[in-house]
């Protein structure tokens, strides 16, 4: 239904002196301000009633995809676009992209980073790829993994925690090695964040990092319950796997990386003020991570740090 008109008279009777109101009308209607004043431009430019409206969703299909940083695909767009009340199909939205030329980024292949430890303790898997989207269980299932990025000074290395229940990051630490201590500040760091409750679950594979004594000493003074994949099965921590797909995809392909510590801090920006707060996630019905703990929040899990 092409809501424009009913706004239009709204504007028509106020320049008549009458008691339209053209904001009272865009809250009404679901659509905002913004996406009425578009259309009303392309329509005063000429062009079929199609074009028009065609021109004006391009023009918010490239805000939006701007906004994203070039990251967005049709998908993550028609959420955008839902969000600020224009209610277009998705493959209007996608063939607008697609006879446009604009592309979101898609994930590489999957590559192993830790290598399993042989004589490890086999510990139990908690998770059993039990990756569901709980605001129930925000802060008490998290996972984690390592993964590295070239630099013009050498390797550097992420390893991240991850709320399972809302995708938020909630530590992470980048150095110049993969030994135990980088994965342990990245756990202390989530604790210190979040402060869960006595128990709570970290998932990994069986890279010798995640399997060391000076790990698990650390986990026991945090509270923290240790868990495990199966050796070799990338399926079994897919939350972390898909992080550092979106990681890379969004972030640090297809540039240089001249110093580590440009690194760190482009990686701060991503993860604390994209990845967490605004970027959308599928699982989580198009919010972002704050976004869906602060739902959750409202309707009183009572589990968000």
């Amino acid at each position: 239904m092409n809501v424009y008109p009913f706004i239009e008279a709204e504007k028509l009777s106020k320049a008549a002196g009458g008691p339209g109101n053209v904001a009272r009308a865009c809250a009404l209607l679901k659509v905002s301000r913004s996406a009425y004043y578009d259309h009303a431009a392309v329509q005063a430019a000429g062009g079929s009633q199609r074009d028009q409206d065609d021109e004006v969703l391009l023009m918010r299909i490239r805000h939006h995809w701007k906004a994203s940083k070039e990251r967005y695909g049709a998908p993550m767009i028609h959420a955008d676009l839902a969000a600020e009340g224009r209610r277009h199909s998705r493959k209007r939205v996608a063939r607008i992209m697609r006879q446009n030329a604009i592309t979101g980024r898609c994930p590489r292949r999957w590559r192993r980073t830790t290598i399993p430890d042989q004589a490890a303790d086999q510990r139990e898997d908690l998770i059993g790829r039990d990756f569901h989207v709980d605001a129930a269980g925000i802060n008490t299932r998290w996972c984690g993994d390592i993964t590295y990025v070239r630099t013009w000074e050498g390797w550097a290395y992420l390893a991240t925690v991850i709320d399972i229940a809302s995708r938020r990051v909630v530590g992470w630490a980048i150095a110049d090695h993969m030994r135990t201590d980088l994965i342990e500040t990245a756990l202390r760091q989530a604790v210190t964040r979040r402060r869960p409750p006595a128990g709570v679950i970290f998932h990994s594979d069986r890279g010798s990092q995640y399997t060391s004594a000076q790990f698990a000493d650390a986990a026991t003074e945090l509270g923290v319950r240790l868990s495990r994949g199966r050796k070799g099965e990338c399926w079994d921590n897919a939350v972390g796997e898909s992080f550092f797909a979106t990681y890379k995809r969004e972030l640090t392909e297809d540039r240089a990386w001249p110093t580590r510590a440009g690194l760190d801090r482009a990686t701060f920006d991503y993860i604390e003020g994209d990845y967490n707060i605004r970027r959308r996630h599928s699982t989580l019905d198009r919010l972002s991570p704050a976004a869906y703990e602060a739902t959750a929040q409202i309707i009183g899990s009572g589990r968000v740090a």
